[in-house]
């Protein structure tokens, strides 16, 4: 019974084999037939002729599967058809098409967050051209990242086609935008050395909170994430951990989609000390001891994977000044895991010669190509340089002008000769900022600022800013040239008019009007010197009766012609919140090139930041500046120092220094010195709320005026301090501050100002 069974299958399964084989033998010969002819049907905007040159067919031709096939693929290929048939009738191939039709018209409803100009950017798709699914769900994809770019994860798009008449539609994209999605919570696993709270304050991404409805920065951004865990990478190889690493990062998107819950698992390791420092030189007949003055740390020193890096570039620099530009120089940290410490070897060797042929630059459809290429430290024809590839990148970056900077180094036309691509995304550059606020020195106060920092996309700056105060109103209108005649020189031209209302302090009104010419220019990588020449129509007004003899003896217009320098030094970790570096400065201006004034005058000073212990800083500062008078001039009230208020905190504003006793009048003075010290620290809130405590002591004296001839001119140079307490918030509306000072050095007609609050705003 078996065997018949297996004989019986075998049968059926050649019977169905010969039957198949006599299909492909009777279907062959009717797919093999010579085109008579082509018939399109359904075109309505597509010539035949266009129709048939897609299908690669024309008549005589011979129709096979495969020739049907090609020309099916074809026709779907163009994104011309929603659907296409053929077939073969008494030798007349036949198209059936369905053409796609056109959009007339792109729309959005329900997005206010985002505007249509914005989105219909993201957009592939354009009026006039052929509507296709595929293209629209591509766009909708590009359309969710730009919602998920601004923070909105749970926002639903969808497409809508109205068709119309002569097979057009219009395309409407309905957006629920949905509300922000925020980041709940940051939380770190595996740090011991530093707690929560420090390690949020590295990155900038935040957890969400009542009082950053001014920022993004407690949107989730995925990209911004990435950014953060190379800061956190960073801020520990900086403090010593060589051996720290990132295990895991994780967003946990909530049920309801409002909140990301963001999870960082990290390895420390140990914290190293430098040890051992030595420079392995495989260059010939090089000295290499002539290095160790580019090294940025010394044995004993916490290892620092920045300050190996700054050694680095200096190292390449300096042998670059000295011919030896084709050199590859690679710092090996070796760990010493028993006693903690690292023995840092910067093994210096030559490379290949390569040398840079082109500079390609794209994506810059507004900043000019020269603005970019003034940037670069090396040019066509440069030895390619590693090194300084990534300062050129990094100072690109600085401009701020772009959002996205992509550089590559691509093969040249020869092995020797290698090509840099810079690839940039464009963002906006112009600033506009209304802002309100009081101040004990000026009142209540408005201003309005507009700033444009790529004017033209010639990388040139233009300001236009105002203040009306209660005590003050400012125009200024400032253009800067950041690379006039084409070298690293910055010019620009100020022009101002300042009214000042100054009776409480000295019974008169001071009204300033002029502008200025100057030009800067870096001396090292720290150093900078600016130069300026001032013209200003200086009139005091409004002198009261009663007012000082000096004062009255002022009253009227003075023009002052003067020429200035300024150099600084600043190696500030920040310009806006310092924690760590020395900022130094020196002014000197002489008075007297035609004009009223003459005199000359000079200021020098100096402020340092220490972090003396976690989120605690020390600042000192002190200044000092004197102004006399030459060719038989003394100087005027309105050429002088005055101290106080901001500058004196304990004292009111031009509150120390030489007085009229009878009218109480403020005449300011000839010398100033000044010093400040304080500890900023935090006083128990999280670190990102941005409310610090201060401790703080300021001493300073102002004396010496020309004119002094009478007995109740008070003028005493002896040394005034006051100290107190303040605390400063980093809020969304701006900086506020508090300060409450007691002078314990005083004379007794100086004026006293216990209290002192500042609060301003830009939005």
């Amino acid at each position: 019974m078996t065997v018949l069974s297996s004989l019986k299958n075998q049968f059926y399964y050649i019977f169905f084999l010969g039957l198949l084989g006599v299909g492909l033998v009777l279907s062959e010969p009717a797919l093999a037939a010579s085109v008579k002819g082509v018939s399109i049907v359904g075109a309505q905007r597509i010539e035949k002729e266009t129709i048939l040159t897609y299908m690669e067919l024309k008549p005589g031709d011979t129709i096979t599967q495969d020739t049907l096939n090609k020309g099916l693929k074809s026709l779907f290929a163009t994104g011309l058809f929603a659907d296409v048939s053929l077939e073969e009738k008494n030798g007349t191939l036949i198209v059936h098409v369905i053409e796609n039709p056109l959009i007339n018209e792109i729309a959005f409803e329900g997005n206010k967050r985002i505007s249509d100009d914005e989105l219909l950017a993201e957009t592939r798709l354009r009026p006039r051209q052929v509507f296709t699914r595929t293209k629209v769900q591509n766009d909708v994809t590009r359309l969710y990242q730009v919602y998920r770019r601004s923070g909105r994860f749970s926002a639903t798009i969808d497409p809508k086609v109205i068709r119309l008449d002569q097979n057009r539609v219009n395309l409407v994209f309905e957006v629920d935008e949905g509300p922000v999605t925020k980041v709940g919570s940051i939380h770190f696993i595996g740090n011991k050395r530093f707690d929560d709270d420090r390690l949020r304050s590295e990155i900038t991404t935040k957890e969400q909170r009542w009082y950053r409805f001014f920022n993004s920065s407690d949107r989730y951004d995925p990209d911004r994430l990435s950014y953060d865990l190379e800061l956190l990478r960073r801020f520990y190889l900086s403090e010593g951990y060589a051996d720290f690493r990132i295990l895991s990062s994780s967003a946990e998107l909530s049920e309801d989609k409002t909140s990301f819950f963001l999870t960082v698992s990290l390895e420390e390791g140990e914290r190293y000390k430098i040890d051992n420092i030595a420079i392995d030189s495989q260059l010939r007949y090089f000295d290499a001891t002539g290095l160790k003055d580019t090294v940025e740390f010394l044995q004993g020193d916490w290892y620092n994977a920045q300050a190996l890096q700054d050694t680095v570039d200096k190292m390449t620099d300096k042998l670059g000044d000295m011919q030896y530009a084709f050199v590859q120089i690679r710092p090996d940290a070796q760990r010493n895991r028993e006693e903690k410490t690292v023995d840092i070897t910067f093994q210096i060797s030559e490379t290949p010669r390569v040398y840079v042929e082109r500079i390609d630059i794209h994506g810059n459809s507004r900043t000019l190509d020269k603005v970019i290429r003034r940037e670069m430290t090396l040019v066509e024809g440069d030895p390619f340089n590693r090194s300084k590839l990534q300062r050129s990148e990094q100072k690109i970056r600085n401009l701020g002008f772009f959002e996205n900077i992509e550089v590559r180094t691509l093969p040249g036309s020869a092995p020797d000769k290698s090509v840099i691509d810079i690839a940039v995304s464009e963002q906006s550059t112009g600033e506009l900022s209304v802002g309100a606020g009081y101040s004990t020195a000026d009142g209540p106060l408005a201003d309005l600022r507009i700033r444009e920092r790529n004017f033209l996309g010639k990388g040139q700056e233009v300001v236009l800013a105002g203040t009306l105060a209660g005590d003050k109103t400012e125009v200024d209108l400032s253009f800067t040239e950041p690379y006039f005649l084409n070298r690293d020189l910055s010019a620009g031209v100020d022009l101002f008019h300042i009214t000042r209302d100054l009776q409480d302090e000295s019974s008169f009104d001071q009204a300033r009007s002029g502008g200025s010419l100057r030009i800067g220019y870096p001396l090292s990588e720290h150093w900078r010197q600016s130069l300026r020449y001032r013209i200003e129509r200086n009139e005091i007004t409004d002198v009261q009766n009663d007012a000082s003899y000096i004062i009255r003896a002022q009253e009227g217009e003075r023009t002052t012609s003067a020429v200035s320098q300024r150099i600084t030094y600043d190696n500030r970790d920040s310009v806006i919140f310092p924690t760590r570096g020395t900022n130094l400065w020196i002014d000197t201006e002489m008075a007297g090139l035609g004009g009223d004034a003459k005199y000359v005058s000079g200021r020098l000073g100096a402020s340092w930041y220490y972090p003396v212990f976690d989120s605690v800083v020390f600042n000192l500062l002190g200044e000092g500046g004197a102004i006399q008078g030459i060719m038989d001039e003394d100087v005027k009230v309105n050429e002088r120092y005055f101290l106080g208020g901001a500058t004196l905190r304990g004292f009111e504003r031009a509150g120390v220094g030489p007085r009229d006793t009878l009218t109480d009048d403020s005449l300011g003075g000839n010398f100033f010195y000044r010093g400040s010290a304080e500890f900023s620290f935090p006083i128990g809130l999280a670190e990102e709320l941005g409310v610090k405590g201060h401790a703080f002591t300021d001493f300073g004296s102002l004396f010496d005026i020309d004119e002094a001839t009478t007995s109740h001119i008070e003028d005493q140079a002896s040394l005034r301090a006051a100290a107190g307490v303040g605390l400063s918030w980093r809020s969304p509306f701006g900086p506020i501050r508090v300060d409450f000072a007691t002078p314990y050095l005083k004379e007794d007609y100086d004026s006293e100002e216990v209290f002192r609050f500042s609060f301003g705003t830009r939005f």
